[in-house]
């Protein structure tokens, strides 16, 4: 039975961390002007008000982040509601320590 509250599967900022040198699709939900202050290299930014018309061929996992985890993990059900293999990165980047781009180091 479909669940409209259907649990999203999460990772920790450290997981995300050791599988950023494989060919994953990084998805920042934050807002343009949040994502240009700095972001993870790999990740695409898709604001989350522009989420519903997402579209991604193929069935690689998605992983979903945002600033806390809040953004990220409503993006991470309504892309897991279109059928997509959804993983939403807990904590977001006020835990991210790695490196970034834009912003101010």
């Amino acid at each position: 039975m479909f669940s409209f509250f259907s649990m999203v599967k999460s990772i920790t900022i450290r997981e995300l961390a050791t599988k950023l040198n494989d060919n994953i699709l990084l998805l920042d939900v934050r807002t343009p002007a949040e994502y240009r202050q700095g972001h993870i290299i790999k990740a695409k930014n898709v604001p989350l008000n522009k989420i519903a018309a997402y579209k991604e061929k193929g069935d690689k996992a998605i992983y979903v982040i945002c600033q806390s985890g809040m953004r990220s993990k409503q993006a991470a059900q309504q892309l897991k509601r279109k059928g997509y293999n959804v993983i939403n990165v807990k904590g977001g980047m006020n835990q991210w320590s790695g490196k970034v781009k834009g912003g101010k180091s």
